[in-house]
């Protein structure tokens, strides 16, 4: 009986012993887990030039529609649609004959009312000296001298008929009113025109240079202006304008900011700048749409940190993760304004000195303790 004894006391010492052990196992499994490299990058302050896309499009330098100022036939046509002409150039040839008759009778009409000016010249001072003499009376001079003006006024009114004349058998040639590109022509030879006929003959466009109507809203305008006034931006020194092109390629010249209109588009809301190009290569046509790329400011302290060290939380809010002293994991709510390159431009959430995780953002959470490694040249 004591043999049993003993053995059962053995056997409930082992299953004891077992037991201690298979409760101590755990402890090792609860031990603090080693810190997770990340790599991180400094936040940093620096100037910033900030810029804005718009869109816009192009429009012609100079713009003329060309019209008849005298009524008549069309002879001939003296350009090719679509090619350039200079100012002055002939461009149509309105039947002159008509004018031609109007300058002859217009001269002839003049040399009567010259003819007639120096009889009533002569008259005049021969009144003149016998009105001395009394050999005629006070009414016969008044008579003569009222004719001579009459004469002259006669004679006045002959040479503006004359000029008008010329001026119409000048009008008969239609020339360009500026230099640049002509388009299609509404008229062949033969065709009847009229005076300021509400039709254009044809419209000549100067495209080297070329403008650019950019459109800005007004909320926009508005959000500038309070930035500049608060002192969160400096206003830019220059008004440089860069294009990108339909294709999304870059134009190759940059233009130069002109004006901004002084009133708000009642039916869209928005401001229009003009910006002017050079177009040597003919590449910017009227019509075209663009997309400007302006200078708004200036950020004398700027953060700018690379995208992908930016997400997004259930809420859709900008979050940053950073180390923080105790080389923790710290997520901070950041605010975003526009993108620059590949990178984010802060306004609110980091300060300089911050230490900012770029890499190795899948294997953390708030809170785990991490080892930061600074990296170089992340943006």
């Amino acid at each position: 009986m004591r043999q049993i004894l003993k053995v059962a006391s053995v056997v409930s010492m082992a299953l004891w012993l077992n037991a201690c052990g298979a409760e101590k196992e755990p402890v090792k499994g609860q031990q603090t887990a080693p810190a997770t490299e990340v790599g991180i990058i400094p936040v940093k302050t620096a100037s910033q030039e900030l810029t804005t896309v718009l869109p816009g499009r192009s429009v012609a330098y100079l713009e003329a529609e060309v019209r008849p100022q005298v009524s008549g036939i069309i002879l001939k046509r003296s350009f090719t649609e679509g090619g350039y002409v200079k100012k002055g150039q002939s461009l149509y040839q309105i039947d002159p004959a008509t004018y031609k008759a109007s300058v002859q009778s217009a001269e002839a009409a003049l040399a009567n009312a010259d003819a007639s000016l120096q009889s009533a010249t002569a008259t005049y001072q021969r009144y003149q000296k016998l009105l001395k003499t009394d050999f005629i009376s006070k009414e016969d001079f008044d008579t003569a001298e009222a004719a001579y003006k009459q004469a002259k006024a006669t004679v006045l009114t002959a040479k503006a008929a004359l000029n008008t004349a010329k001026i119409n058998l000048e009008y008969t040639e239609v020339r360009a009113p500026i230099s640049g590109h002509v388009g299609k022509s509404s008229v062949t030879p033969g065709a009847l025109v009229t005076a300021n006929q509400t039709t254009a003959l044809a419209t000549i466009q100067q495209l080297d240079p070329i403008n650019v109507d950019i459109v800005q809203s007004s909320t926009q305008m508005l959000q500038l202006k309070s930035s500049l006034k608060a002192g969160q931006l400096k206003a830019a020194d220059n008004a440089k304008v860069k294009l990108m092109l339909e294709d999304g390629s870059q134009y190759s010249h940059e233009g130069t900011l002109k004006f901004s209109e002084v009133s708000v588009d009642e039916s869209t809301g928005s401001v229009t700048m003009r910006a002017e190009f050079p177009n040597p290569e003919g590449l910017l046509l009227p019509g075209m749409y663009v997309r400007a790329v302006l200078s708004t400011g200036i950020d004398p302290n700027a953060i700018l940190v690379p995208q992908k060290a930016i997400s997004r939380n259930s809420k859709g809010q900008a979050v940053a993760m950073v180390v923080n002293p105790q080389n923790q994991v710290e997520a901070r709510i950041v605010t975003t304004a526009e993108v620059i390159g590949n990178q984010w431009r802060i306004t609110s959430g980091l300060n300089a000195g911050d230490k900012l995780i770029v890499e190795g953002l899948q294997k953390i959470r708030p809170g785990a303790p991490v080892t930061p490694k600074e990296l170089s040249n992340q943006q």
